[in-house]
């Protein structure tokens, strides 16, 4: 072969494995959607992956979809598509047998920028379903009036579940609702925030406008929160955003992209279990779905999902001030 020529998998004596794709042709550009389809299937049959095609549309019942592939035997799901279709994924994959793969085409890809999957590659995201490694990760699990969810990613109480639903909007191309941004941004009020972490260990009040209780580093548009969150150490991060103004809020959000900047007004604290209650009542998110206002209960699900990571740096520590990981053994994406 010529030098730079891209050199074939090699597959000699492999099994083929069987997997079923779960393809979202409206993440990222939709208009890309038919070539990157093409590309997926020809990776995945040099990597003699044997796939079922499930081509995601506004009816789906994803959850049903992969309960029926788990009952025949097939263990490896794949979501092809951004973090949306990724945590529609989530109900049917908590603890069972089965193993997700993530290809990443959406807006955000969050989730597998924390599980360093590379994003804007479906040729090395391929390869990381035979090469990469297979971890269990932690889920997390937001409890608010009558509405439950699992989630990856970030839940948030107060002034990002405001901006949120307009945001999401403009992100994708839908311009119109910048009204609705900025009208979210000037009506939403501080609130009195109440968190009981652990409950019985540590009681903490402040004002303000937002609380992030965040298991992945990345959530919105790529925000890194902190490089200390780890998806495999059994906790949730939580972060009160306290006695900052909206416009401090959106200074820090700015120098986020040049490196987190210094913000001791920022309360960072690590715990198992954590209730929000908010006055006035604040909305409620998970993973940017929506689950209503006031009280939210926040809990880990430590090793609750088996997916497939790309190759990490040495591991962080936790902080000094939490006992160890329940189990060292796990290596942090």
């Amino acid at each position: 072969m010529k030098a730079g020529q891209i050199y074939p998998p090699i597959t000699a004596g492999w099994q083929p494995l069987r997997a079923k794709v779960i393809f979202n042709p409206a993440s990222g550009r939709p208009d890309q959607a038919p070539l990157e389809l093409v590309e997926l299937l020809s990776h995945l049959q040099a990597w003699r992956i044997l796939p079922e095609i499930y081509m995601v549309d506004p009816k789906s019942q994803l959850s049903e979809v992969i309960e029926d592939a788990i009952g025949r035997g097939i263990r490896l799901i794949v979501v092809c598509g951004g973090d949306g279709t990724v945590d529609a994924t989530i109900n049917a994959l908590v603890g069972t047998p089965a193993t997700l793969g993530i290809i990443p085409i959406g807006t955000r890809n969050n989730v597998a920028l924390s599980l360093n999957i590379p994003v804007g590659n479906i040729r090395a995201a391929v390869a990381l379903l035979r090469r990469g490694r297979r971890i269990k990760i932690d889920v997390g699990r937001a409890y608010c009036g009558q509405n439950t969810r699992w989630f990856l990613e970030v839940a948030t109480v107060g002034l990002v579940s405001a901006l949120y639903p307009a945001a999401d909007e403009i992100q994708h191309g839908n311009l119109a609702h910048i009204g609705d941004l900025l009208a979210a941004l000037v009506t939403t009020p501080i609130g009195e925030m109440r968190l009981t972490l652990n409950p019985g260990d540590i009681q903490f009040t402040a004002q303000a406008h937002i609380v992030l209780l965040a298991n992945t580093p990345y959530f919105g548009a790529n925000f890194n929160v902190s490089p200390d969150i780890s998806l495999v150490d059994g906790w949730l991060d939580v972060f009160v955003y306290s006695n900052l103004t909206k416009l401090d809020l959106i200074t820090y959000a700015v120098q986020i992209g040049g490196g987190l900047p210094e913000e001791p007004r920022i309360r960072h604290f690590r715990a198992k279990e954590a209730v929000v209650e908010s006055t006035p009542p604040m909305a409620v998110l998970a993973d940017g779905n929506g689950m209503g206002e006031g009280s939210v209960r926040v809990t880990i699900h430590s090793q609750s999902l088996s997916v497939i990571a790309g190759r990490s740096e040495q591991p962080r520590l936790p902080m000094e001030t939490n006992p160890p990981a329940e189990d060292a053994s796990i290596e942090r994406p």
